[in-house]
């Protein structure tokens, strides 16, 4: 899912309606015990969560209702698009490198490369540009998106209520009888937010657990704190800001500047987590290079001078300062980012659509 004005797109009743209830709210029923596995736990070594959990707690009811949800393609105008048409657990629920841009309804292709989705419970804002700064935001892009699913809000309320199954759900969810756009975006969360990425290696690393990292993999996480660090920081992989990394001499996309209106933000895009960053191929916003391998090399001799580009990339003349990284440490980075997969998330039969 990528970002779109949903400010415009969106219908001003809506919109209210899901405010008050963002922030007015209280879930039916108790928050969920710790060892249900639909609580949402936060793990030790992560940062505090940024969702608002007292308007939205997680249940079993919940989840499995934003599950169904993410895997229905009648949420599109013509019944072709799901949420996981663009994200696939298998691939972090990141898109299908068939597809460098998002494929929409009527085979419409977007311009930007979809995001993988894990640990959304703590991004202060999402998307490349940081357009939306609520989870519960996040769905109306790609549900307005004329060249995504191409389809209201109002019309995908209106097709759940005339849906006897999701009446029942909705209610055993959250105690209504009539489905309401809050709600729906609600349920949404529920699912993603408990798509929390803790166990790769690196995890296992941070924690004293496992069997470490090999020789290799600590010499590339070396490299990549000294040189990647800066952006790429904490247990999350980002330090969540916008970073112009020299992609482009002119703007062809504006970035963060096309939500600030800002021209000191053209070009600049959200750093990215690099969890599982080794599944989730191609790279960039726009899905410039195929390959991890790929992308160092970009930053060895690739950067390109804009008036934006973030000073990290800068030399004291103020011209492209290239990263100095030898063949053989851009493969020892590479080595260590393979240690950030997290393969019981993308197997965890708890994301898993049931016809698969």
């Amino acid at each position: 899912m990528k970002a779109i004005n949903w400010r415009k797109a969106a219908t001003s009743v809506i919109l209210a309606g899901v405010v008050s209830l963002l922030f007015h709210r209280c879930g039916p029923g108790e928050q969920p015990e710790p060892d249900d596995p639909y609580a949402f736990q936060a793990p030790d070594h992560f940062p505090a969560p940024t969702y608002t959990f007292r308007n939205n707690p997680v249940s079993e009811e919940g989840f499995l209702l934003g599950k169904a949800l993410f895997y229905d393609a009648s949420l599109s105008r013509d019944g072709s698009i799901s949420c996981n048409s663009c994200h696939q657990q298998a691939l972090a629920f990141a898109d299908n490198p068939a597809h460098p841009t998002s494929i929409g309804v009527d085979n419409q292709r977007g311009s930007r490369n979809a995001p993988a989705l894990a640990n959304l419970a703590f991004y202060p804002e999402f998307f490349w540009d940081g357009g939306v700064n609520h989870l519960d935001f996040v769905p109306i892009n790609a549900i307005e998106s004329p060249i995504e699913m191409d389809e209201s809000l109002a019309e995908v309320v209106a097709r759940l209520n005339a849906n006897a199954r999701y009446r029942d759900r909705f209610r055993e969810a959250f105690g209504i009888e009539t489905i309401t756009a809050p709600y729906l975006l609600q349920a949404l969360s529920q699912f993603m937010l408990l798509m929390v990425s803790d166990q790769s290696p690196y995890d296992d690393y941070l924690r004293g657990e496992g069997e470490g990292l090999t020789e290799l993999e600590l010499q590339g996480m070396a490299l990549f704190e000294d040189h990647c660090g800066g952006c790429h920081a904490g247990p999350l992989q980002t330090d969540f800001s916008y970073r112009n990394n020299g992609l482009d001499s002119v703007m062809l996309d504006l970035g963060r500047g096309r939500i600030t209106e800002h021209p000191a933000d053209e070009g600049k895009f959200r750093v990215p987590s690099l969890r599982n960053v080794a599944l989730t191929a191609p790279y960039m916003h726009n899905a410039r290079f195929a390959t991890l391998e790929a992308v160092l090399q970009h930053y060895a001799s690739g950067i390109r001078p804009s008036a934006t580009l973030d000073p990290e990339f800068l030399s004291p003349e103020g011209a492209p300062k290239p990263m100095a990284l030898t063949a053989a440490e851009q493969q020892a980075i590479v080595a260590f980012l393979h240690t950030l997969t997290d393969r019981d998330f993308t197997t965890n039969p708890l994301f898993r659509h049931e016809n698969d």
